[in-house]
């Protein structure tokens, strides 16, 4: 077969369903989000104890679409967050899905993914890659310094999601990405804006947890007293603690919901709280894309706008009114993580770039 025309069977696993796809080249065959039983995902006290049933939903995925597992020459799957490294594609080998299945730095569904992806791999002797995953970590040193000497400031944010931006961004550009200075923001359920210097991101916020602006689900960056009160009035545990930073926070902690029609039509039906609400995350938003300028040393060749909520006209406008002066603004809404890793693993499998080490 030639060289970057391989056949790829694609696993990107959420909380209750897996995206999964199936590409020959750059060509897709197929695509779908396939969900899980929510009756049966419910009973699982961790992400390991769905094992079986995410398999088996794989097995009978490819099956139905007329695809054997013997018909894939590369399995890719979409990495979690693992030990810092930088930016690239990546074979999924044994120390990687040790780090995953221990869950040493974190836990995520997309850990489960990447095992799966190396048990199929190792299964049927073809190689299990993955690309540009969430630890990467190409910050400047001085950035990663919080404030406190236990506390480090880490890189997890959207990296596939930037990467894939960045690129298309270079070439709509005329330029390439390791001779530009852009800013990404990824804004969506989380929100990271990232300043990427001639092909690295020096410089970006954790939108994992407690860094940045508020998005529709989370707090972003807190005040501090107020945090430490919160933890200690009894009112919480340490989990409903995380759950309110990280999944009931932002948005969704002052209206009720994050759900973007439902409150444009509060809005339009004269709900000036809402109004507030959504400006002000627009406000926070335009100020962490400010401070990426600022990374940048004001040297920005374009802004870039990209996942769900760049398909909010009201967001989008409003941060371009906040930006517009630093450079020009381009918009590439929603997100294809799928695609974004077939691209990448493409590059490597043509010879365009090395494969990593973990």
């Amino acid at each position: 077969m030639k060289r970057g025309k391989e056949r790829m069977l694609i696993l990107n696993p959420g909380g209750t369903s897996t995206k999964m796809a199936i590409y020959e080249g750059e060509k897709q065959i197929v695509s779908e989000n396939v969900e899980h039983p929510f009756k049966e995902m419910k009973n699982f006290k961790t992400i390991w104890e769905q094992w079986d049933i995410r398999m088996g939903d794989v097995f009978a995925w490819v099956e139905k679409h007329g695809w054997r597992m013997e018909d894939f020459d590369v399995f890719i799957g979409r990495c979690g967050t693992g030990k810092p490294s930088a930016a690239g594609v990546y074979e999924i080998g044994e120390e990687m899905v040790d780090d995953f299945r221990n869950e040493r730095y974190g836990s995520h569904p997309s850990f489960v993914g990447c095992c799966m992806v190396y048990e199929l791999a190792n299964q049927y002797g073809k190689p299990a890659l993955t690309a540009d995953p969430a630890h990467s970590n190409e910050m400047m040193y001085i950035a990663t310094f919080s404030g406190h000497p236990a506390i480090e400031r880490i890189a997890s944010f959207h990296v596939l999601n930037h990467k894939a931006i960045s690129r298309r961004l270079a070439a709509d550009l005329g330029k390439a990405y390791d001779d530009i200075n852009i800013i990404i923001a990824h804004v969506g359920g989380g929100i990271t804006v990232g300043a990427h210097q001639h092909g690295k991101v020096i410089d970006v916020n954790c939108g994992l947890e407690g860094d940045g602006p508020f998005s529709p689900v989370r707090t972003g960056a807190l005040p501090v007293g107020g945090l430490i009160k919160l933890c200690y009035s009894g009112k919480y545990t340490e989990q409903e603690m995380h759950n309110q930073c990280n999944v009931s926070g932002g948005v969704s902690a002052y209206l009720g919901t994050s759900n973007g029609k439902d409150i444009e039509a509060r809005i339009q039906n004269g709900d000036q709280y809402a109004k507030n609400v959504i400006d002000a995350m627009i406000f926070q938003i335009s100020k962490e894309i400010g401070a990426r300028a600022v990374v940048l040393r004001g040297h920005v060749d374009a802004i870039a706008l990209t996942g769900g909520l760049a398909k909010w006209e009201r967001v989008v406008s409003g941060i371009r009114k906040w930006v517009q002066h630093i450079a020009p603004i381009y918009v590439y809404p929603g997100e294809d993580e799928l695609e974004a890793l077939t691209e990448s693993v493409l590059r490597y499998l043509r010879g365009e770039v090395e494969l990593m080490q973990y």
